[in-house]
């Protein structure tokens, strides 16, 4: 397996990051994940610009995205498979310990995945924990995920694949790595951005395709939607056939079901909307 590590391709064995690096000792970093179909990275151009808005939005210098394209072309030249998480990762690089960043650049990681397409429908908990809609880190995609792994492992525990988050105020916010959206009375809705979630690839683009609505939606309304599915990189949209203790009774439901239709047909159409 070869990945791009700071300027070229290295063997994963002989790739090495600083112990001092931000990234590591504060989790001052960005990243992006694209999904990738026999070598082909699908919506890079959309994934370079989120990377570029987290970047600004946590104070890193601007990332050279000519040389985030190369470096994704040239580890999936190395690596090839069939369907792969592509992993972008940029930190603040060699630091002193602390929260101050130093100067000595930036560090960039481009490494490959093997991956399985997701299963048609999934389970969900709700976990007792809320995202800050009015937070430092709201809406950029940061390595600092120690809080998503908290609540993926509660989501594991109760036999589920995703762990949903309301905001402050009670609102429906997002998962800890997908967006969420709901069906009622037969129109699709989703938490708008505002409310703290990130502004998903896969999430911006159901939107578009399948006339969603953004909607400001209390974290109850899981409990009377009568469908639920997710989106994200990885899983498209997925339906969603239970939350906590209520089960869902078709799932994938009408709605659900022609969204993901619309998403097949549309996505086999551009790799790169």
């Amino acid at each position: 397996m070869k990945i791009w590590l700071d300027g070229g391709l290295r063997d994963t064995d002989a790739a090495r990051v600083s112990v001092f690096d931000h990234g590591l000792t504060v989790g001052d970093g960005i990243f992006e994940t694209a999904k990738t179909i026999d070598g082909r990275p699908f919506a890079l151009t959309r994934h370079l610009d989120r990377l570029a808005r987290s970047a600004r939005g946590l104070g890193l210098p601007e990332p050279d995205l000519d040389e985030v394209r190369r470096a994704c072309a040239a580890v999936l030249e190395a690596n090839p498979m069939p369907l792969g998480r592509l992993r972008i990762t940029y930190t603040g690089g060699l630091s002193p310990l602390g929260s101050d960043r130093g100067t000595s650049g930036t560090t960039l990681v481009v490494a490959l995945g093997e991956t399985k397409r997701r299963p048609d429908t999934t389970s969900v908990v709700t976990v007792p924990w809320t995202r800050n809609e009015r937070g430092a880190l709201a809406g950029l995609k940061t390595t600092s995920y120690a809080e998503n792994v908290v609540a993926l492992a509660r989501a594991h525990e109760h036999g589920a694949s995703e762990a949903l988050f309301a905001n402050t105020v009670g609102q429906l916010c997002e998962g800890t790595g997908s967006n969420v959206f709901v069906v009622l009375d037969g129109e699709i809705h989703t938490p708008p951005v505002a409310s703290g979630c990130l502004a998903g690839i896969t999430r911006a683009l159901a939107v578009d395709w399948t006339g969603a609505k953004e909607t400001d939606l209390p974290l109850a309304v899981l409990n009377e939607a009568d469908e639920i599915f997710l989106t994200s990189s990885l899983r498209d949209i997925q339906a969603v056939h239970r939350v906590d203790d209520r089960a869902l009774g078709e799932a994938p439901g009408p709605v659900t079901a022609k969204a993901m239709r619309i998403w097949d047909e549309r996505a086999a159409d551009d790799l790169d909307p």
